[in-house]
């Protein structure tokens, strides 16, 4: 049967001569798997280059319940994206993003919340010209909220100068184990309290980011089954140093 469905590249891994299998996390059936044929072909209908990560998809496919590989009827790159394939910043930080969506983004089921907030993201990054730097971490931290571990909000009163990373919560107390301490907790916070419209105008100097980096993807590993380690963040501190 045929179906209509957006979609958001993830993974695409040559197979055979010329075809390929891409991972593709779709609206309607979360995250499948396509054979694509004739893919490396000249004059291919669906080029490989329409299939890089996280290329945003107008789909029509053919989709059997507990397949383990599906095939597409139609394909078309929708919205093109204008300026992350050209922007050193923006494509450096859609790998990154990349790479974290595919070792946390498990689910073959619909999650249209999780879909939208992804494609919409993307869409952002792809036209916005400020606030770039402090992107991946908004996102990451954002991104917990739709895989079940999104920290609990910020206590209006008291002292929590503390983030507990095991239970996801602020304390006045410093935790046994992986934890947040000030200077560091408030600029967390200040991470969980942004938006994308004043993603702009939150400032933190380049050591900062580093750090609250590696205490996020540390705060990933701890909550993602089988999350490793990611490799790509080093290239994009990198460029955004």
């Amino acid at each position: 049967m045929l179906h209509k469905t957006r979609g958001i590249v993830f993974k695409t891994t040559d197979y055979g001569e010329n075809s390929v299998i891409v991972q593709v996390f779709t609206e309607k059936f979360g995250l499948q798997s396509y054979l694509i044929n004739g893919v490396k072909k000249p004059k291919a209908k669906i080029s490989r280059n329409m299939l890089q990560p996280l290329h945003l998809l107008d789909m029509v496919v053919y989709h059997k319940a507990n397949g383990s590989i599906q095939r597409i009827a139609e394909l078309k790159v929708a919205p093109l994206l204008q300026t992350i394939p050209y922007d050193v910043i923006k494509s450096s930080i859609a790998i990154f993003l990349n790479e974290v969506l595919y070792k946390a983004v498990k689910q073959q089921t619909a999650d249209e919340h999780l879909f939208d907030f992804v494609f919409n993201s993307i869409e952002w990054l792809d036209h916005q010209t400020e606030g770039l730097v402090n992107f991946h971490l908004f996102f990451l931290l954002r991104l917990t909220r739709y895989l079940g571990f999104y920290p609990d909000k910020y206590p209006a009163v008291g002292d929590a100068e503390f983030f507990d990373m095991k239970n996801g919560t602020f304390t006045p107390y410093k935790p046994a184990t992986l934890y947040l301490s000030p200077p560091h907790t408030q600029n967390f916070n200040r991470l969980l309290t942004s938006s994308f419209e004043t993603l702009p105008d939150l400032k933190l100097a380049n050591d900062e980011r580093r750090f609250l980096l590696y205490k996020i993807l540390e705060y990933y590993t701890l909550h993602v089954e089988g999350f490793g380690n990611i490799r790509s963040h080093e290239v994009l501190e990198e460029v955004l140093s």
